[in-house]
């Protein structure tokens, strides 16, 4: 099978083979990319091509559902059974994790980007201009209305005095 041929083949049925794949999996896009690998590697074209290429994507869709479900599973038993790493304390603010990762993944792409660079990553305003093309003073700035509207959205009106620790 030529590139041409290949490259018809998936402008022509790679839309119906992700939507179908789609009910049995949460990467649809990955199994039909797989699902093509897999008819290149062939020696011999199959007789029934399209039919050939929507068993393949179901196959392979379904042994990702499950190897997902099944990961999961073992995922949360680990979570469930692992020790905590740290003892919560109270939060002054009442803020519970789940909320302000809720809020964080509203904010617009670019400042999220910037803010988890920043406090996840610990990279300087510098370091994330560098990464995502601008200066580190719109970097900061942009690092700065992200609070702001973590502030917003979380109902916070200032953030709470942090005591000094000592190492």
């Amino acid at each position: 099978m030529g590139p041409d041929e290949l490259a018809r083949l998936v402008d022509k049925h790679a839309a119906a083979l992700t939507l179908y794949a789609r009910q049995w999996c949460a990467t649809p896009e990955d199994v039909v990319q797989t699902a093509f690998l897999k008819l290149v590697r062939q020696r011999v074209v199959p007789d029934n091509l399209v039919a050939w290429l929507f068993r393949v994507v179901r196959n392979a869709a379904i042994d990702a559902g499950r190897s997902a479900r099944r990961r999961q599973k073992y995922e949360n038993l680990a979570a469930t059974n692992a020790p905590l790493w740290f003892v919560p304390t109270e939060d002054p603010t009442g803020l519970d994790a789940r909320t302000a990762a809720a809020a964080l993944q509203q904010l617009p792409d670019e400042i999220r980007e910037i803010m988890v660079a920043h406090l996840w990553g610990g990279l300087t305003f510098e370091q994330i201009a560098g990464i995502v093309g601008g200066s580190a003073s719109t970097c900061y700035r942009r690092f700065a209305l992200g609070l702001d509207l973590l502030r917003d959205k979380l109902g916070v009106k200032q953030c709470p005095p942090q005591t000094k620790t000592t190492r």
